[in-house]
């Protein structure tokens, strides 16, 4: 990058971080640190949810998704207005009516003290591995089109926000999130807008969207059925996004205190219900944006040539290793199969229908030899999966101008920024009002609860850090963080549905049936990823969010006429008729 590129980049993260830690340099009290000072209004707390969700991952995986497979990974948010209706109306007024800091306190009202501990521990764990990858992601990658030492890139990212975060805590996430997305919106923007120019000079954009629908980039909606019966396999389709979809989002942003605590310190219940129903109303078509911006970068690589690898410096390795030759074969097989495609595109959008197929067929030809690339890459190079999630920042470094690259990866480093706030803040709260004030410290003065706030920040953040530091890369980013949430938030979400709807069942049963929810779900992850000798059940990830939840609310209920009942303690809680 140029120096120009340099200063904008660390000029904006800089800046956003100083004013974090003015904007936060009073708060004295637990309270505000980590609830905040209740005076958010609805956009501010659906800013706050958006940013906590876009994480780095979203603008690097995303586009690639795009660029590979088309536009079918929408139908992942399909579930997610609803999510929210739900959630405004039966989640929202409880927390509120209990004044919680976390969302796991009303499960001690509701059933008992193992219960609200077991779930947030899940949280704990869950929370405290995704944080790492959502640092350790974009830190490899950065990494690598940067060329820092991916240690230095770990520590850069994960300790400027701890560092602002423990100045300010609830308030902090808030105050720079706003920043943040204003960074995000317009680098992805003024990306749209170059893509669109670079485009329009041979071709206008209705043809270049005809190009990427030739090539079965633009399957929107999928039923999951085309090969004649249901494919529970299929990661997204409209009925695992609006099913499973459904059960994630409610989980994520209903049980999740990395989100329970962007809008629980809103002025009112209203502003709180206000910014949910915002960010459903405004996620899926700033989701699709995101994901067309990957259509456009294939777009205009039909009408240029592409690298034959992404991710430069793995190929580079591999080009200087005893698999040379045959790489340089390979690159010199692809430049040809690629200008044949870039004229056969020509004369596709020049209304020759005849050449559609030639067209397509030149596709699939460019595409075995990247295919051959990628394996020997991944001899040479076997922590290589993959090098979509490289697709999107390549292009920028290649094909934009300066000042403008410093600015795409403002927006990478704001968004991991974001995400990582909000997690490192939802982690410390919990431990705090979760463990360390209910069970270490009971009678901890506000000055105490404070300090041990502060501390377990700094704690999470390091051990962050550290796990991003050893984690390996997953074959796709993006869906490695939903992976690792849907491990989890299928059980947690079928316990707080249960306090909700199932008004019989006590605190045993629902420890019980979670604890064996979550053992199942495991299994039949953990079956399949590593072959067990045992029949494997293939279901596509999303599924287990709807199975975990069913699987917890059935269990507690059949052992409710089994273990013995113990009286509910609601403490004034209205629970659903």
């Amino acid at each position: 990058m140029s120096t120009i590129d340099w200063l904008v980049m660390f000029g904006t993260l800089l800046l956003i971080a100083v004013y974090g830690i003015y904007r936060t340099r009073q708060i004295h009290t637990a309270e505000t640190y980590l609830r905040g000072d209740n005076e958010k209004r609805w956009w501010e707390i659906g800013l706050s949810v958006m940013a906590t969700q876009a994480s780095a991952i979203t603008f690097l995986s995303v586009p690639g998704q795009a660029y590979d497979n088309g536009l079918g990974f929408i139908q992942f948010y399909l579930g997610l207005p609803l999510a929210m209706i739900v959630i405004s109306v039966f989640f929202i007024p409880i927390f509120y009516r209990l004044k919680v800091y976390t969302a796991y306190e009303f499960l001690e009202n509701r059933f008992d003290v193992k219960s609200r501990t077991l779930t947030a521990v899940l949280f704990l764990v869950q929370r405290a591995f995704s944080t790492g990858i959502t640092i350790y992601a974009p830190s490899i990658i950065l990494s690598q089109l940067l060329g820092w030492p991916l240690t230095s890139t770990v520590i850069f990212i994960g300790g400027i926000v701890t560092l602002y975060i423990l100045s300010g805590g609830n308030k902090a996430v808030t105050v720079t999130h706003k920043q943040q997305m204003l960074v995000i919106y317009a680098g992805m923007f003024t990306a749209f807008g170059f893509l669109v120019y670079y485009i329009t000079r041979d071709i206008n954009l209705g043809e270049g969207i005809s190009l990427a629908g030739y090539m079965g980039k633009m399957h929107v909606i999928t039923t999951g059925s085309e090969s004649g019966h249901f494919d529970w396999s299929d990661r997204y389709n409209i009925v695992s996004g609006l099913i499973g979809g459904l059960f994630l989002q409610l989980s994520y942003f209903g049980t999740d205190q990395s989100q329970v605590g962007r809008y629980i310190g809103g002025a009112s219940v209203r502003e709180s219900r206000l910014g949910l129903l915002f960010n459903g109303l405004v996620k899926i078509p700033v989701q699709f944006f995101i994901l067309f911006i990957g259509l456009l970068v294939f777009t205009f690589y039909q009408l240029n040539t592409p690298p034959v690898y992404f991710n430069d410096v793995a190929y580079q390795k591999a080009l200087h290793s005893d698999y040379g030759p045959q790489l340089e074969k390979l690159a010199s097989d692809y430049q040809l199969a690629s200008e044949l495609q870039q004229s056969n595109a020509r004369q596709t959008v020049n209304r020759k229908e005849q050449t559609i197929y030639e067209y397509q067929e030149s596709g699939r030809k460019a595409d075995s030899i990247r295919l051959e690339v990628q394996k020997i890459v991944e001899k040479v190079e076997p922590s290589t999966q993959d090098d979509h999630d490289y697709i999107f920042m390549r292009f920028v470094m290649d094909h934009l101008p300066v000042g403008v690259i410093g600015l795409l990866f403002a927006v990478i480093f704001c968004a991991s920024m974001s995400s990582t706030a909000s997690a490192l803040n939802g982690l410390s709260t919990t431990f705090s009002v979760d463990i360390y004030k209910r069970f270490m410290f009971k009678n901890a003065t506000g000055k105490q609860h404070l300090q041990a706030s502060k501390m377990l920040t700094a704690a999470f953040g390091i051990l962050a850090i550290m796990f991003a530091l050893i984690v390996s890369m997953f074959d796709n980013l993006i869906e490695a963080v939903n992976i690792l949430g849907s491990l989890f938030y299928g059980t947690i979400l079928g316990i707080f549905l249960t306090a909700f709807l199932l008004k019989r069942v006590g605190g045993n049963a629902v420890f019980v049936a979670a604890v064996i929810s979550e053992l199942v779900i495991l299994y039949i992850d953990f079956s399949t990823r590593y072959h067990w000798n045992t029949p494997t059940i293939q279901i596509g990830y999303l599924w287990y969010n709807v199975i975990g939840c069913l699987l917890v609310m059935g269990i507690s209920l059949v052992l409710s006429f089994i273990l013995p009942k113990y009286e509910i303690i609601s403490e004034g809680i209205d629970l659903p008729e």
